[in-house]
């Protein structure tokens, strides 16, 4: 049985986690909010930017002629999966409904008999994905040591996937990441970057936007996607990036949440505890003054 001392350390120590706990919570709170913001203003730039190049890609009438990034290599037996997670813990399932979701994607095209390789953006998802698939992680990306992730981590790694590719190292490209939703809801998605899917197949157009309008292109369709087509890759893992973050510190803030409280109810327990401890000692000290008067 526990001492009087071993509950009030641990009281005083419980008391000390809860006090972190709502500190981080606090903080979450305060980047919640930008992070948020950006989000959102990143998704309506990358979403149209997905829906131009789509469109390019229709009226394209020589498909061979057009960019490999855009219409693939022909093949789809190699796949590339870019799984991009934190590189922080101590914010709830995060980190793992992204592994999952990967997860889930590889062990389906590996039964397909599919060859997969894997970069790990963030050591979380790395820490995940090396138990079991640790012979297909190609690289390791890790930004732990900035604060804040910009285009250029962005480009960055984009150099690094249109490199493997023109290597003929993959044939297909898939980011993992969460789309942010709300404090408590965030989504894991599955975006295929290389090729571009078409329009017909693509399953994130929103319903408002499946009538699509035909544009006239000045110069060719073929010269703007020369150029055009590295940065949406670049402008895609950049939302992606962007969905991350808002989702990390939502689902920390969350998590943190739970962890206050739940700090509150285990002190509350602790001290009911103590004080049944305390008052028995107290009772028992009492019954032996009693006795041993009586004993007199």
């Amino acid at each position: 049985m526990a001492t009087l001392k071993d509950l009030r350390n641990r009281i005083k120590s419980v008391k000390s986690t809860q006090k972190i706990t709502k500190a981080m919570k606090m903080v979450a709170a305060a980047k919640l909010r930008k992070a948020q913001e950006r989000a959102e203003k990143g998704r309506a730039y990358s979403d149209k930017m997905n829906s131009i190049i789509s469109n390019l890609k229709n009226s394209i009438v020589d498909k061979t002629a057009a960019p490999k990034l855009l219409v693939g290599n022909g093949k789809d037996h190699k796949y590339l999966c870019v799984v991009m997670t934190a590189d922080r813990g101590l914010c709830g399932a995060f980190n793992t409904s992204i592994a999952r979701k990967a997860k889930s994607f590889i062990n389906e095209k590996l039964k397909l008999g599919k060859e997969i390789s894997i970069i790990t953006v963030g050591s979380k998802g790395h820490d995940q994905l090396k138990r079991v698939f640790g012979k297909y992680i190609v690289d390791k990306i890790s930004f732990k040591e900035l604060k804040q992730i910009t285009i250029r981590e962005a480009d960055q790694i984009t150099s690094q996937i249109v490199e493997k590719f023109s290597k003929d190292e993959f044939d297909v490209c898939t980011i993992f990441y969460n789309k942010f939703k709300s404090v408590i809801s965030q989504e894991p998605q599955a975006q295929q970057i290389i090729p571009i899917p078409s329009l017909d197949s693509e399953t994130k157009i929103e319903e408002n936007s499946t009538n699509v309008v035909q544009y006239e292109y000045e110069p060719e369709e073929e010269e703007i996607l020369e150029n055009l087509l590295p940065k949406n890759i670049s402008t895609q893992i950049f939302k992606a990036f962007l969905e991350n973050a808002a989702s990390e510190q939502g689902s920390r803030m969350s998590a943190m949440d739970n962890a206050t409280r739940n700090a509150g109810d285990l002190i509350n327990k602790l001290t009911i505890n103590y004080n049944r401890s305390r008052q028995a000692v107290i009772t028992k000290e009492l019954i032996e003054i009693i006795s041993g008067a009586e004993s007199l």
